[in-house]
């Protein structure tokens, strides 16, 4: 940005400064232009002349607070100072009642403003006409087209600050409505992919469930059908993943990794290489376990190591000592896991997890954790302590799905 953009904004920010510092240029070329080198006026109408003069430039500094008022009081004042200095070298003050002029022009509503403008440069020139003339002529018409342009000036700069708040308005409009748009179409496809997802595996799964059936009935007496029914349900079952991964892979980012289903999902039988791996790499982990340990299903050990890894990943990223708490407490029906970040003066940081996160191998912060271990009916909870640590709570059913098997027909 150049000077003349500096100055700019520099007189943007103070107004009222810039508005002073007006009045007083305004002032002193009056002041300079009428009196220096000659004698002038006698003492008393020297002294009533610069005290109008004064008054006429002096009110510029309020200009932007009653622009109507200080328009009258400074034609008023400029025009006693022209019948009170003599001669026509005191013209610069009629600067005040421009400057004035533009004023009403930029901030009055647009077509008051313009008529009470128009109305004020015909009176001046009127009476210039009549108690000056020697003011009449080319200076005379130069002060009404100075006066014209003085009011085409703020009418403009009116105008064009209305089109840039217009222009903001949009822009903060468009905008909303592209976030609105954008979210609306997200909630769609994702209602898609799970009609696509419901449709495609449902079936499969349908058919899985009768030849099982059939498999079942007949594996006694008829091996053939037998075999051959579970055929059947090894190439629905074949199916049926082919359409998952397919259309779960619909919802991954560009760039996140594929997960490896060539290796089985980890679970709690790998939590001792997990706390062995982030010890390694300079995180104090105190583990205790409280009752006795109990096999979870599949899906909820999956989740339980998960709130695990990512809770202590948290503490290894964010915390200022690296040393962490986790407890397993096993109870008649639930696994509670609790992960405690020991660092006082740890909370900002991790709280900022809340909007995010890093799982090494899903990318899900404390918002994914919470949605694993609700959607098998648990309970999650993450937040500062009084003492200003940061703990992290997650009770796991140890079978979320109703997966007794139904009775014999």
């Amino acid at each position: 940005m150049n000077a003349f953009g500096h100055l700019r904004r520099a007189a943007r920010r103070h107004a009222h400064l810039s508005d002073a510092a007006i009045a007083l240029a305004v002032f002193a070329a009056t002041v300079l232009t009428t009196f220096a080198g000659h004698s002038g006026t006698t003492g008393g109408n020297r002294a009533v002349a610069l005290i109008a003069a004064a008054l006429a430039c002096g009110v510029l500094a309020g200009r932007r607070r009653s622009p109507l008022a200080i328009l009258a009081v400074s034609a008023v004042a400029a025009e006693v100072f022209l019948a009170e200095s003599g001669g026509t070298g005191g013209v610069l003050v009629l600067l005040a009642p421009l400057i004035a002029l533009y004023t009403v022009a930029d901030l009055v509503e647009r077509r008051p403003g313009l008529l009470l403008g128009g109305g004020a440069v015909a009176a001046l020139a009127l009476i210039h006409a009549v108690h000056k003339p020697a003011l009449l002529g080319p200076q005379n018409l130069a002060f009404i087209a100075l006066g014209g342009l003085a009011i085409a000036a703020g009418d403009s700069s009116r105008n064009r600050r209305a089109y840039l708040a217009e222009i903001e308005q949009r822009a903060d409009r468009a905008e909303r409505e592209r976030e609105q748009d954008t979210r609306r179409r997200i909630a769609e496809e994702r209602l898609r992919i799970a009609r696509d997802l419901h449709d495609c595996v449902g079936h499969q799964l349908a058919l899985i469930s009768v030849q099982s059936n059939v498999a079942g009935q007949a594996l006694d007496h008829d091996a053939t059908a037998a075999r051959e029914a579970i055929a059947h349900v090894k190439s629905a079952s074949r199916k049926a993943l082919g359409e998952l991964r397919d259309t779960v892979s619909l919802l991954r980012q560009p760039g996140d990794p594929v997960a490896p289903t060539a290796i089985p999902a980890p679970g709690l039988d790998g939590l001792d290489e997990l706390l062995a791996s982030l010890r390694a790499s300079g995180l104090n982990i105190d583990r205790r376990t409280e009752g006795a340990a109990t096999s979870l299903a599949p899906a909820a050990d999956l989740t339980a190591y998960r709130v695990i890894q990512e809770s202590l990943t948290n503490v290894y990223k964010h915390s200022s000592r690296r040393q962490a708490r986790l407890t397993l407490t096993y109870d008649r029906h639930e696994l509670r896991i609790t992960v405690d970040d020991l660092s006082a003066g740890t909370t900002t940081a991790a709280t900022r997890e809340l909007g995010g996160g890093h799982l090494p191998a899903g990318r899900h912060g404390i918002v994914g954790m919470r949605e694993r271990v609700l959607a098998l009916g648990g309970r999650f909870t993450a937040g500062p302590r009084p003492d200003g640590t940061f703990q992290v709570t997650a009770d796991l059913p140890y079978q979320p799905l109703d997966l007794a098997p139904e009775p014999a027909p």
